[in-house]
């Protein structure tokens, strides 16, 4: 009878693969020869176990398992005098070397485990970059400190959508005059040497713990400066947004310099300047103080002055780790929003929208509305911020009120500076600080608009006091479901004003300006910068700022899979009408109820209903905290392939599986609730999901977790004996120390 080679895989690099069973070598011929061309190392225990060593990745070595574990051998086995050949792909068919008999991968196996617990310290290929070139991952000498709780909030949500631009910020201005591109540089160099977050990156993982940050010795900044001609700047801004960060490499922020066409008349040159830089390590204060600094050493010839800054991003870290976590527990559990709430100013249909990716609309209040807006805010004790919550939890309330108008409870989160905290300089620090936390209130249609706003303001004062606090964190203080991820589906971001800072010497905005005085004496003028705020993975998000002339501008950015461009467009004019309207109408005396007779006649929007994106469960755990075994199915296997397996498999593990067709996407949405608890998890499947599991656990390695094994034996062809050597592999995986 023909017995299939089981193959145990470490991704690396390089990527080996224990081999057990009688190889043949027209079976591994067969095998490389459907891959790119490679020269192999093959090293033989035994006459049923060798080792085959594979170049770094990109090789697929996960396909090369699944066409392994799926090809049974009916010739004699491989023999050790063998010498190499070259396949029909030009692959080198490797010689056999012996090798001591429990050597490395040695450990028998049932059935094919991809153990990608290497695969922490594999570079991910930039774009552009050429299947054979592999950047070495540089070594820390610094110890890896825990990331804080709400960098794997934005881990876990960039793990889950990538290549979507997700957690990318911008920011980005005009340089009019002379750009020295060697001074320029050496002035980053100069910040990156003296900054600590500029070589900040994730710590390769091990076993037991989530992401860690370290910081680097040295870390040279990314800039790339184009010709006018080169590339158009909407493109540049587009692609920049879309070009994935190595998070396991130094260097959270990258620079793009495109210079404009000349304009002849003897005007300065002019030069736009984009700074693209991802959340997990900064937020947009941070940048801003960074440009401040990159100012000071650019008019220093670019060096900068001075020693290390102090605090830093370590100091912050070690900072939340030292906290008591029990009142702040205690507080969020009940300000946390009930399962109900309404979270969106839409009501929610079956019907999908057909579209894709990310829209943006935007309205503006003119500088005397939005004067008139903060001047009635300030009546009442609040801000104009306040008001803007108030006039969207009237939206939401009004989507979700009943014909009877009885109170409804309502959340959605807003974003916090994260540096009203008792650390000194913190105001002067960059870090990933910015933090994105719940509101939520009872609208009661009887109360008083005052009362709203009085409401609001007191909770933005109890939430002060815990706002190093992160989503994350109240998720899983509250009662909300294990396979729930966001306990609200709106954001509300208040910029303040550039000038908010006054005079104050640690405003980023101050240091600017007089910053800009010192350029001017060279020649050199700067325009303020410009923010393109970062996608996030709620379907509306909206951003409020002021600009220099007074006006208001709000930004509305919606996932149109969720909520189609016309209904985000109708939620902002809502949005804005209400801010211009209530200033006029809402007295000491005007009721909720009346204020929300400004919308009558407009429609409520539709949203599509949110996708489960939850695994499918095939057999509940032992106990808690037994692990989750996640079943990947092959291409084109029956929905219920892996229910015998579930049935057989003597593990305590809770086993679960998506239904086909499922990409990686989908599986690391469905993962993000068991990665976030920490529990184990293996991925597994019969032949063929090989290679998709194995993405799956090299993705999760990118982002700080240590990746799952992944077991692979037997085929979705409905046998028994298919599920019992799935079963085995899956326990020989679940056993396997890290």
């Amino acid at each position: 009878m023909a017995v299939p080679v089981t193959v145990i895989v470490t991704p690396g690099p390089p990527p080996s693969l224990d081999l057990h069973g009688p190889l043949t070598p027209r079976a591994l011929e067969e095998a490389l020869a459907a891959l790119p061309p490679c020269t192999p190392t093959l090293r033989r225990h035994t006459d049923t176990h060798h080792t085959l060593q594979l170049p770094p990745p990109p090789y697929p070595a996960g396909t090369l398992a699944d066409l392994l574990a799926g090809s049974p051998s009916e010739n004699a086995a491989y023999p050790a005098s063998s010498r190499p050949s070259v396949g029909a792909g030009g692959a080198a068919v490797p010689e056999a070397v012996d090798a001591a008999a429990g050597g490395p991968g040695a450990a028998p196996a049932q059935g094919p485990v991809l153990d990608p617990r290497r695969a922490a310290a594999a570079e991910q290929r930039p774009a552009g970059q050429t299947s054979g070139a592999v950047r070495s991952v540089p070594i820390a000498s610094a110890v890896p400190v825990p990331a804080a709780p709400l960098q794997r909030d934005v881990l876990l949500d960039a793990l889950a959508r990538p290549g979507t631009g997700l957690h990318i910020g911008q920011l980005h201005w005009r340089w009019h005059g002379p750009l020295d591109t060697e001074r320029f540089t050496e002035a980053w160099q100069s910040l990156a040497d003296r900054e600590a977050v500029l070589r900040a990156a994730l710590a390769p993982p091990v076993r037991d713990t989530g992401p860690r940050i370290v910081v680097h010795a040295h870390a040279a900044p990314e800039i790339r400066r184009h010709g006018h001609s080169a590339v158009d700047w909407y493109a540049l801004l587009t692609a920049e947004r879309a070009r994935p960060f190595d998070l396991l490499h130094p260097g959270p922020l990258r620079i793009a310099l495109l210079d404009e066409p000349p304009v002849g008349d003897g005007a300065p040159a002019s030069t736009r300047v984009l700074i693209t830089y991802h959340q997990a390590l900064l937020d947009r204060r941070s940048i801003r103080i960074l440009l401040a600094a990159f100012y000071r050493a650019y008019l220093a010839d670019g060096r900068m002055p001075g020693g290390q800054r102090r605090p830093d991003v370590r100091d912050h870290l070690h900072w939340l780790s030292a906290q008591d976590l029990g009142p702040a527990r205690a507080f969020w559990s009940g300000a946390a929003p009930p399962p109900g709430a309404a979270t969106l100013p839409a009501r929610p249909v079956a019907r999908t929208t057909g579209g894709l990716g990310h829209g943006r609309t935007r309205r503006v209040l003119t500088p005397l509305e939005a004067a008139r807006l903060r001047g009635w805010a300030a009546l009442w004790g609040a801000t104009e911020s306040t008001a803007l919550h108030a006039a969207w939890a009237l939206q939401l309330y009004r989507a979700a009120a009943d014909l009877e108008a009885t109170p409804h409870s309502v959340a959605f989160a807003v974003t916090l500076s994260g540096r009203g905290i008792l650390l000194e300089g913190v105001e002067g620090l960059p870090a990933p600080l910015r933090n994105p936390l719940p509101v939520h209130l009872v609208v009661d249609p009887a109360a008083t608009v005052p009362r709203l706003l009085a409401e609001l303001t007191g909770q933005a004062l109890d939430a002060a006091a815990y706002e190093w606090v992160s989503a994350g964190q109240i998720l899983a203080w509250s009662d909300s479901s294990p396979t729930v991820r966001r306990v609200t589906e709106s954001l509300i971001v208040f910029e303040p004003p550039a000038d908010a800072g006054g005079n104050r010497p640690a405003s980023p905005a101050h240091r600017e300006n007089a910053h800009r005085d010192d350029l001017a004496v060279e020649g050199v003028r700067v325009d303020p910068p410009e923010a393109v705020s970062p996608l996030t993975d709620l379907p509306f998000t909206l951003t409020a700022h002021h600009e220099p002339d007074g006006s208001l501008v709000l930004t509305a950015v919606h996932d149109r899979t969720r909520l189609p461009d016309e209904a985000a467009e109708q939620i902002l004019s809502q949005t804005a009408g209400l801010l211009r309207e209530l200033p006029c109408v809402a007295d000491v005396s005007t009721t909720v109820a009346e204020a929300l007779d400004l919308l009558s006649g407009a429609r409520v929007p539709p949203v599509a209903i949110r996708p489960s994106g939850t695994l499918r469960l095939l057999r509940e755990g032992g106990h808690p905290g037994a692990g989750t075994i996640c079943l990947v199915p092959p291409a084109g296997a029956p929905k219920d392939c892996y229910d015998e397996v579930a049935e057989l498999h003597p593990g305590p593990e809770a086993l679960a599986t998506l239904t086909a067709p499922a990409d990686a996407a989908d599986f690391l949405t469905a993962l993000c609730p068991v990665l976030a608890t920490g529990e184990a998890l293996v991925l597994g499947g019969f032949s063929g999901a090989g290679a998709l599991a194995c993405e799956i656990a090299e993705r999760i390695a990118a982002h700080g977790w240590y990746p799952p094994f992944v077991a692979v034996a037997g085929s979705a062809d409905g046998r028994t004996d298919s599920a019992r050597a799935l079963s085995r592999a899956l326990t020989s995986a679940t056993a396997r120390p890290g």
